[in-house]
């Protein structure tokens, strides 16, 4: 048994902490927020989606980007103000080309063996998190875009998706209430949707049950790194009360450190001697309460990714409607701009128009995302230092199976001395 200090109670930091102690690790959470899945956990598009493993490395996607550039609704938004970072990850990004058929090929296979994981850890601990097994449907309204997605759709089932093409007709059986003129699609029957933040705030409950301890309220100072262990210095953050049940820390003792701190990961790696490349690319979303039984029934229940507007959907229980999309490249800010959430209830609108959208929930999360659009899994320079981050717009789906990959890595680990 080894005692493992985590950084970030997100999802990936839950995560890795329940297959840690399912391994019979003494694990530390140290969270900068008051409570678990918090950031970019909190409410995401909602999807469980092996289909959306397609990496972004393409010459398609520059392409796109360049004419969206300066539209003010697109789906892709790039501040042009100069930075170091934002510019050598774009350099990196366009690199990983030559990588878009391997990548997306493993990320396939990783995104199928995750929900194993994730299925059996829910059952296990009795998670309710309105998983909905419906499948995802992915649709097209431009033929040229259709065509080039059959490219796509080909390396997805190279790694085992097992996916569809469907006609304008067979949206229309799929999904009912969809509103809108389609050329075709892929429906993907084995994807599912949930709530990260119910699931996440579930495992860190089941965590605790099991006997992990969580520091809220405390971000990391400084590492000191020893052959035989690791210390943690830690300073508070404002806002706990003193009722709060789990103090800040001066320091936190262990024989190894993981980081799974979303884009903090960056900076903690540096301090650790190694380099995470990771940018923040905001994500927006909306949560539709769907308080009349009309908006009930308009709403869709089956999964939706609108691949010409970049927009994904989940229906969450009976009375909530998830949409999200967009990817904002303006370093780290986590303003909620209105012009970016209104085209989410204008889509919304014109595709259910039998939804009412009088009550909306808007937000914005930063995704951690690396050049080649691949996870940081592994060990670090140190020998006691570890990775579980940089997941991207896959973190919800990736997460049970990157989980169990970076657990296995410390099965060796030496006790500290």
């Amino acid at each position: 048994m080894a005692r493992i200090i985590i950084i970030g109670a997100g999802i990936t930091g839950v995560t890795s902490a329940y297959a840690l102690l399912e391994r019979g690790h003494e694990v530390t959470i140290v969270e900068r927020l008051r409570y678990p899945a918090m950031e970019t956990s909190f409410a995401n598009g909602g999807q469980l989606s092996a289909s959306n493993a397609e990496v972004w490395n393409s010459v398609a996607t520059i392409t796109k980007g360049m004419r969206w550039i300066f539209r003010a609704d697109a789906p892709l938004l790039f501040n042009m103000r100069p930075t170091y970072h934002k510019y050598t990850w774009l350099a990196e990004f366009t690199a990983a080309i030559g990588k878009h058929r391997a990548n997306t090929v493993e990320t396939t296979r990783l995104a199928i063996a995750a929900r194993r994981h994730l299925f059996q850890i829910a059952e296990r601990e009795g998670i309710d998190f309105d998983l909905a097994r419906c499948g995802i449907l992915h649709f097209y309204r431009d033929p040229a875009t259709f065509a080039q997605a059959r490219k796509g759709n080909a390396l997805l089932r190279e790694g085992g998706l097992e996916r569809e093409e469907v006609s304008p007709a067979e949206i229309a059986g799929i999904e009912p209430s969809l509103h809108g003129d389609f050329c075709g699609g892929f429906f993907t029957p084995s994807d599912s949707t949930g709530d990260i933040h119910k699931f996440t705030s579930g495992l860190a409950a089941a965590c605790e049950r099991r006997g992990a301890r969580f520091v809220f309220g405390s971000e990391v100072a400084g590492f000191d790194l020893r052959p035989d262990g690791v210390s943690v210095r830690l300073q508070a953050v404002g806002g706990l009360g003193e009722g709060q049940a789990h103090r800040p820390q001066d320091a936190i003792a262990g024989d190894a450190v993981m980081v799974c701190a979303g884009i903090a990961s960056r900076g903690l790696a540096a301090m650790l001697g190694d380099r995470a490349n990771i940018y923040p690319v905001k994500g927006y979303s909306i949560t539709v309460q769907l308080g009349d039984e009309p908006s009930r029934s308009a709403a869709p229940r089956v999964s939706l990714l609108d691949e010409d507007a970049k927009i994904v959907t989940s229906r969450l229980g009976d009375d909530r409607f998830r949409v999200a999309g967009t990817a904002e490249f303006n370093g780290i800010n986590r303003d909620i701009r209105a012009d970016r959430i209104k085209p989410l209830i204008a889509w919304s609108e014109r595709h259910f128009p039998g939804m009412s959208t009088r009550q909306v929930i808007p937000w914005a999360g930063l995704r951690p995302m690396t050049p080649t659009m691949m996870p940081i899994v592994g060990r670090g320079r140190h020998p006691r230092v570890f990775y579980n981050t940089g997941h991207g717009h896959l973190g919800w789906t990736l997460s049970a199976i990157t989980a169990e990959l970076a657990a296995e890595h410390l099965d060796n680990l030496p006790a500290a001395a």
